[in-house]
């Protein structure tokens, strides 16, 4: 990594979390190409989707601390 962009990365974790997401957000936009015009439509499908199989299969959802929780243990194993 470049020294600016070491800089600019050890400025942007000293901010608050929403404000990292929110950098965060920006600059994965910017290198994702043109936004999709049926992308929320076919995301909010999904999450119907999603919903209805998890009433079907009569489950609890986790609370999303256990999730993150848990994507951060096996990022780390790697």
């Amino acid at each position: 990594m470049a020294r600016v962009s070491r800089a600019l990365l050890t400025e942007a974790l000293s901010l608050p979390e929403k404000e990292r997401l929110d950098l965060a957000s920006e600059i994965i936009a910017s290198v994702d190409g043109p936004a999709d015009a049926d992308w929320a439509d076919a995301w909010l499908a999904e999450l119907e989707r999603r919903t209805r199989a998890a009433k079907t299969r009569g489950t609890e959802a986790a609370e999303w601390d256990e999730v993150r929780a848990r994507i951060l243990a096996r990022l780390a194993a790697r």
